[in-house]
C-alpha cells in the first residue's frame, strides 16, 4: 500500500487518538521499506597523530624542563591532564634500568587511554642502562629489556617499522617517545617555532643522501641511491643522491638554502652551519653514539643537527654496529612524511630495530597534513586524501540491500603519495545498501582490512 494511501486511511479510522494513528504509521513503514537509513560514505581512516594523543613529560624540580613542557603545551594545545611530572634525575647521562621501571610503571598506570605517544622535556638521561643501553625513547615505548640493545647483537624488531597505525597504543600497545632536545627554554621555543611554522606549509625544499668516504657509516647507500627516481611527480620534493665514497665531490654540504632532508654517514658532520634548513627538516649522520647525550663519546651528537636549524633527528646511545636496521631508513621516513604523518611517526616508522636508539626534536611537525574526505556525489563515490600507500592495493565494495556477498566496485594500487581524488560510479539501485572501503592493514601492511564502513 502506499505511504500516502495508509497515512490517508489511519486518518479515517476514529476515533483512534492521533498518538496512536502515529504509532500504527511508524510501525508500518519498516515493512514497506521506507524507514531505509540513506547511503553513507564510508569514513575514511585519519593520517596522524595530533595534539589530543601527546602526553608531555617533564622532570619534577627541573624547572626548566617544565617551563618547556609548558610552553610546548601553550603551543600545541596539549590537554592539561597530559602534562605529567616524573620523578627522574636530571644530574646523570643515565638511569639505571630498575629505577627506570618503576617510573614507567607509574606513569604507564597514570597516562590517560587516549594518549598515543609521548615528549620528553629533558636531556639528561638520555638512555637506560642495565645489561645494555637503551635509548630512554625507545624504553618508554617498549620497556627495557635486554633483547631490545647489546652492542652489536640483532635486536627485537619494532611492530611500528613502516605501519599504517595512527593509534600505537591502542593497536600495538607502544607509544613512541621523542626528546625535544633542547637544554634551554630559548632553544626549546625556537624549535617549537620552527615545528609550528612546518605545519602545513607543504615544502618545495631539497633532500640530500650522501654516501661518504667513510664505508662503514654509509651503509645506507643503496636506499640512499634509489630514492630520487622513486620521487617525479609534481607534489614530490627535490631529492639528490651524491656518491661521495672516493672523496669526490665533497661529502659536506655547504651554502644550500632549502634542505628539508640530510641522510649521511659520519662520526663529524662539518659546515652545518653554512646551511639553512626549512622548518620540518629531518636529519641524522649514521654514527655509534649520536643518542649519548650531551657527549656523543667524542661523535657529532644528534641534536646539533637541531641547533643547525632541523627539526628532528635521531641517534644511538651505546655501539650499535651499522646494521641499517638500527638507523633511519630514509625511503620509508620520506613516504611517511608525505602521506601525512608527523615528524614523530615518520621518524619510528623509519627504524626497523630502535631499541638502541633516541628520538629528538618537534614530535608533532606535520608539513603535509592530511584531512580525508569521503562524499556521494552525482552517482559517485568519492575520495580525497594523500595518505595512499606507494603501491598499496586499495578496493571499494558495495553491499547491495538483503545480500550477504561484497561486490568490488574499484580497485587502486596507491600512486606516489600525494593529494588524490578517487571517483568510483555506483550501482543504480545503491540506495538502500553499504559501502565500505578495503586496504592495508594498519600493522601489517601486506594484509588487507576493512578501513571504513558505512552504517
Amino acid at each position: 500500500m502506499p505511504i500516502a494511501a495508509l497515512s490517508a486511511l489511519l486518518h479515517r479510522c476514529r476515533p483512534e487518538p492521533a498518538a496512536l494513528r502515529t504509532a500504527l504509521l511508524a510501525a508500518a513503514l519498516p515493512a514497506l521499506g521506507a524507514a531505509a537509513a540513506p547511503l553513507q560514505a564510508p569514513p575514511w581512516p585519519r593520517s596522524s597523530l595530533g595534539s589530543a594523543d601527546l602526553a608531555v613529560l617533564y622532570a619534577r624540580g627541573d624547572a626548566t624542563s617544565e617551563a618547556i613542557a609548558r610552553a610546548y603545551q601553550r603551543a600545541r594545545g596539549i590537554p592539561a591532564a597530559q602534562v605529567i611530572g616524573v620523578d627522574i634525575p636530571t644530574d646523570a647521562d643515565a638511569i639505571g634500568a630498575e629505577a627506570f621501571a618503576a617510573i614507567k610503571a607509574e606513569l604507564d598506570a597514570s597516562l590517560p587511554a587516549a594518549v598515543q605517544a609521548t615528549l620528553l622535556t629533558w636531556t639528561r638521561p638520555s638512555r637506560v642502562q642495565g645489561a645494555c643501553s637503551m635509548g630512554i625513547t625507545s624504553a618508554l615505548a617498549f620497556g627495557y629489556s635486554a633483547l631490545r640493545c647489546g652492542g652489536c647483537a640483532r635486536t627485537l624488531a619494532s611492530p611500528y617499522y613502516d605501519s599504517d597505525s595512527t593509534r600505537p597504543w591502542t593497536e600495538l600497545q607502544l607509544r613512541p617517545s621523542m626528546m625535544l632536545g633542547a637544554a634551554t627554554l630559548e632553544a626549546a621555543q625556537a624549535l617549537i617555532a620552527r615545528g609550528l611554522a612546518a605545519d602545513g606549509s607543504a615544502p618545495g625544499g631539497t633532500g640530500w643522501l650522501v654516501r661518504t668516504p667513510d664505508a662503514a657509516r654509509s651503509v645506507r647507500w643503496r636506499d640512499f641511491a634509489a630514492l630520487p627516481a622513486q620521487w617525479t611527480g609534481p607534489a614530490a620534493p627535490r631529492l639528490h643522491y651524491v656518491d661521495a665514497s672516493s672523496g669526490t665531490p665533497s661529502p659536506w654540504l655547504t651554502g644550500q638554502a632549502d634542505l628539508l632532508f640530510y641522510f649521511t654517514g659520519a662520526a663529524q658532520v662539518p659546515q652545518l652551519a653554512g646551511n639553512r634548513f626549512l622548518p620540518g627538516a629531518a636529519a641524522d649522520h649514521l654514527t655509534s653514539f649520536g643518542g649519548r647525550l650531551p657527549a656523543a663519546n667524542g661523535q657529532m651528537p644528534a641534536t646539533a643537527w637541531l641547533d643547525a636549524g632541523a627539526t628532528a633527528s635521531y641517534g644511538t646511545v651505546e655501539e650499535p654496529c651499522n646494521h641499517a636496521e638500527k638507523f633511519p631508513r630514509a625511503s620509508v621516513l620520506v613516504e611517511h612524511y608525505l602521506r601525512g604523518a608527523t615528524l614523530i611517526e615518520a621518524y619510528w616508522k623509519s627504524v626497523a630495530w630502535p631499541g638502541q636508539g633516541l628520538f629528538v626534536g618537534e614530535p608533532l611537525a606535520r608539513p603535509w597534513p592530511d584531512t580525508p574526505g569521503t562524499t556521494l556525489e552525482d552517482g559517485q563515490l568519492v575520495l580525497r586524501t594523500r595518505a595512499l600507500r606507494r603501491h598499496g592495493a586499495y578496493r571499494a565494495e558495495w553491499l547491495p540491500a538483503g545480500a550477504s556477498r561484497w561486490q568490488t566496485l574499484g580497485t587502486l594500487s596507491g600512486p606516489e603519495p600525494g593529494p588524490t581524488v578517487w571517483r568510483l560510479p555506483l550501482p543504480v539501485d545503491s540506495a538502500r545498501g553499504r559501502l565500505r572501503w578495503l586496504g592495508p592493514c594498519a600493522g601489517s601492511p601486506l594484509q588487507t582490512c576493512v578501513l571504513g564502513e558505512s552504517d
